[in-house]
């Protein structure tokens, strides 16, 4: 098989130039030449248009780059007054904060020498109440056995009376005191 795409179709192409009816008509002129350009000539209306839209765009880049510009100046301008504030609130800020840090120093200071003072008075204050325990104690034991001491004061002082009396050369053999119950008396012998 051959052919086209295989189908066994042969194609050729011939061009015979015997089949051409009229012999004559092969010797015919060839058409006239279309007219050439004339002269340049400067076209006013036709490129004015288009010149018009060049400058059109050139003004318009013009605005636009001068719109840029004074946008430049301003944001430049805008830049220069925000980095100055900046600084300024930088340097307010740095010594606002090294004011700060004084205080605080001065304040751990205080609360260091408030804290010796305290335990200080913390050692006065045990020590003081230590001393009213003490106290307590004493005052606890007086008026615990302070009746028993007025009796024996009382008693002491009567057998110093009778003491100083029996050196002076009283008797006593036949009194008999509240205090002595017994059927002799002070200073009385004894029963044998």
């Amino acid at each position: 098989l051959g052919g086209i795409a295989g189908t066994g179709i042969g194609a050729s192409f011939v061009q015979i130039r015997a089949h051409s009816q009229d012999a004559s008509a092969d010797k015919v002129a060839p058409p006239p030449l279309p007219e050439a350009f004339g002269p340049y000539q400067k076209k006013s209306e036709e490129g004015n248009g288009v010149i018009q839209m060049i400058d059109l765009l050139v003004a318009d880049l013009d605005k636009e780059m001068q719109e840029a510009e004074v946008s430049e100046k301003a944001s430049q301008a805008d830049y220069e007054t925000m980095m100055q504030n900046a600084g300024e609130k930088r340097a307010a800020d740095s010594k606002l904060m090294t004011e700060k840090a004084a205080t605080k120093a001065n304040t751990e200071e205080e609360l260091q020498a408030e804290t010796e003072k305290k335990a200080g008075t913390a050692k006065d204050h045990m020590a003081t109440l230590e001393y009213i325990s003490a106290l307590h104690g004493e005052c606890d034991w007086l008026l615990q056995y302070h009746a028993a001491r007025k009796e024996a004061r009382s008693s002491e002082i009567e057998s110093l009376v009778s003491a100083k009396a029996v050196l002076s050369g009283a008797d006593y053999a036949l009194v008999q005191t509240a205090a002595d119950a017994s059927p002799r008396g002070f200073l009385s012998p004894r029963a044998q």
